[in-house]
């Protein structure tokens, strides 16, 4: 994986078009004056989780004795679940949450952008090959930066690309999304099954 495929792969993780009407809604009840900074403080603390996860993440492995192999096979499904999450929204979302007064944490930078799958994303890529630490430090800062850009000026990017135009670039990033999923998935798989045959007595 490249550095420029593995920010691809964070970017629509993150689904920051998605996150669009969240954001929009989380901060009606935050003062005009302040919208702008608190996204900014937000966004901030999403980097911060993120690149934390990056390094942390691999520690936590060690810990639970976890594969490289079940990484990837839980990695494919949970971005599979994400992805048709993305194509086949509920409209009972279980990420929207009302927040009274200024959000802190969560649920602007947990989880809207530094989420469960991005952290999990930016965990199995360390893991595999940890020794290219800085490809993907700088693949996390490209797609945090793309999906931040999009997040900021998010008023504009709604009234530009209108509710079904929005939709409809979800969705396509859910397809391609589903596609890495999958890939994801038959690498775990088939790494399992070549690991068990090299065990099997010849």
């Amino acid at each position: 994986m490249t550095t420029l495929s593995a920010a691809l792969l964070l970017f629509l993780v993150i689904d920051p078009l998605g996150n669009i009407p969240m954001f929009m809604t989380t901060l009606k009840k935050v003062e005009n004056s302040r919208q702008r900074k608190v996204v900014v403080r937000e966004l901030m603390i999403a980097l911060f989780v993120l690149v934390g996860f990056l390094f942390l993440g691999q520690y936590l492995l060690q810990l639970l004795h976890l594969s490289e192999t079940a990484l990837t096979t839980a990695g494919g499904i949970i971005l599979l679940i994400i992805a048709i999450k993305m194509i086949f929204p509920s409209h009972n979302s279980g990420l929207q949450q009302d927040v009274e007064g200024e959000p802190f944490i969560v649920p602007l930078a947990i989880p809207y952008v530094a989420g469960p799958s991005a952290m999990a994303t930016a965990l199995l890529m360390m893991s595999r090959e940890p020794e290219r630490w800085l490809d993907w430090l700088l693949a996390v800062f490209i797609a945090w930066f793309a999906s931040a850009v999009i997040i900021y000026f998010s008023s504009y990017f709604a009234r530009f690309l209108g509710e079904k135009g929005l939709i409809a670039i979800e969705r396509l990033m859910g397809m391609l999304l589903i596609t890495v999923a999958v890939q994801m998935l038959l690498t775990g798989i088939a790494e399992f099954v070549g690991k068990s045959l090299e065990k099997v007595p010849q």
